[in-house]
């Protein structure tokens, strides 16, 4: 079972709208210059028990909330595969949107069941050194802003609008 840090209801800056913003506990890329750190171990943080996953649905059926972004750490960490999944379907089902940020590259992780949900992923390691404040969606110009569904049915990787802000 997957852990996770915070369950941020009402977030307007981990993507487009209003979004439910789940932490997830433990990432391997420990990119220097990350904005949380603490949720590198994927021991630290709350089980994501009963009682957090009603709170995730919860969040997804408010009426403002447009949809899902799995963040944390790292939601495509192997660790958190299982979890990852069951939340971004229990989203899809909710007719939601789901974002998902990781430090795996697409090409890496594009065959994972957990793909299939995620409406946008932004991928790749954060680089310090290519920090943008004009970059949108993402800590680092490297990182990229994917619409994945596009992608998988186009066979070749298209970007969001905001990719390259």
């Amino acid at each position: 079972m997957a852990r996770y840090h915070n369950i941020e209801k009402c977030s307007t800056v981990n993507g487009e709208g209003v979004r439910l913003s789940v932490f997830l506990s433990g990432c391997p890329h420990h990119c220097k210059g990350c904005f949380s750190p603490q949720t590198w171990n994927p021991k630290s943080g709350l089980e994501l028990d009963e009682e957090a996953y009603k709170e995730i649905i919860d969040g997804l059926e408010d009426k403002y909330c447009t949809g899902l972004t799995l963040l944390g750490g790292d939601p495509l960490a192997p660790y958190n595969l299982e979890d990852s999944l069951k939340i971004a379907k229990l989203c899809k089902d909710i007719g939601k949107t789901v974002w998902c940020y990781t430090g795996y590259l697409y090409e890496e992780v594009k065959d994972l069941e957990v793909i299939k949900y995620i409406d946008v992923l932004v991928d790749g390691k954060f680089v310090e050194s290519l920090t943008s404040k004009s970059a949108r969606w993402k800590g680092s110009t490297n990182q990229r802003v994917i619409l994945v569904r596009k992608s998988l049915e186009q066979g070749e990787i298209v970007f969001h609008s905001d990719n390259d802000k």
